[in-house]
């Protein structure tokens, strides 16, 4: 069975069908039941230090520097040296995972995903993840003539990995000078690799083959450690656009609704309710798919939804060329971050 595809959606609100909403329902509650998710709510108050949309938007555009970070590509190899780089630096160990990987066109994709283990001794973790790589190519872009041009990523790849980069700082320099007591679990930080190589608009090959988020597909059938287990995940795609607004995704509710409302309210508290609205947006497939269903962690996506824009339900910049660090919004970094802060020093 297969899932909705969310790069083939450009502007039309996903849907599932009755039956399969079911199932998922079934599913989940079987695959999860077993996993302990925390306290299920955030702190009332603010707690943990402050998050720097700063210095995330400064590796965003440190990312970008690179080039597009498209497959088998030298800006991609030197990125994610990069990468790994800034989260040792961080004090976390970090673990490159490298696989050959099928491309949708039969391409093996030189694919590394990047885990980075802040305290490895602790037994109570928490998932944090993003995909790092980029689309190799510009096909939602208004301009036809772009449609075979890597694109810079800025949004869709950087900026959850930058939001993550700069969490590491964090957790790395707290002193504790703050409200609430030291991070009391273990975290790790996954940059997939190999998620935004699915087939473009403009190609007529047909596969029955998975094609969308290949990096978090094989970690979620070879975890880097044998058994590997979370509390539960939070994905973050696409979240350092203008003007984005992170609707409940299907998926991550049928999964995982304790954590979106566990996330949400973090967002009330520490006041970047308006970034969360209480709705549901639509069923996304995304690297947080194979990691509920393969591993059984309950994970959400924090991914942005505009139910009004004509060219794409991701917004305008998505999959074309003005998806570049000019299109990047601080306010959007912080209201993301700070809220993954509220989360994180929550857990007891």
């Amino acid at each position: 069975m297969k899932f909705p595809n969310r790069r083939a959606t450009t502007g039309v609100r996903p849907y599932i069908a009755a039956f399969f909403i079911l199932y998922l329902l079934l599913f989940a509650a079987c695959s999860n039941k077993s996993v302990s998710t925390g306290s299920d709510d955030a702190a009332s108050s603010p707690v943990g230090p402050a998050f720097s949309a700063d210095s995330a938007y400064a590796y965003c555009q440190e990312q970008c520097a690179f080039g597009s970070r498209a497959m088998n590509t030298d800006a991609h190899d030197r990125c994610a040296e990069w990468i790994a780089g800034k989260f040792r630096g961080y004090g976390c160990d970090v673990t490159l995972q490298k696989a050959d990987l099928i491309g949708f066109d039969g391409t093996t994709l030189k694919a590394t995903n990047i885990i980075a283990s802040y305290r490895p001794d602790i037994k109570e973790r928490i998932l944090l993840c993003a995909h790092w790589d980029s689309r190799p190519w510009a096909d939602n872009d208004p301009d036809e003539a772009n449609w075979h041009k890597p694109i810079d990523a800025a949004n869709d790849g950087a900026s959850g990995v930058a939001v993550m980069i700069e969490l590491a700082r964090l957790i790395q320099h707290d002193t504790g000078d703050h409200k609430g007591t030291s991070l009391q679990v273990g975290i790790d930080f996954i940059c997939f690799d190999a998620e935004d190589y699915g087939t473009p608009r403009w190609s007529d090959v047909i596969t029955d083959r998975e094609v969308w988020a290949l990096g978090s597909l094989h970690w979620s059938e070879n975890p880097h450690i044998d058994d590997y287990t979370a509390r539960y995940g939070i994905l973050l795609d696409m979240v350092g656009g203008s003007g984005a607004r992170f609707y409940q995704e299907t998926f991550s509710m049928e999964y995982a609704s304790k954590i979106v409302r566990k996330v949400w309210q973090a967002a009330k508290t520490v006041g970047f309710g308006s970034f969360f609205p209480d709705r549901q947006g639509g069923a996304i497939t995304d690297d947080h798919v194979p990691v509920n269903r393969n591993r059984g962690i309950p994970t959400i996506d924090i991914i942005p939804y505009y139910p009004d824009c004509e060219e794409s339900s991701f917004g305008t910049t998505w999959h074309t060329m003005a998806d570049n660090i000019d299109n990047i919004d601080p306010a959007t970094l912080q209201a993301v971050g700070q809220t993954l802060v509220q989360v994180l020093y929550s857990e007891k």
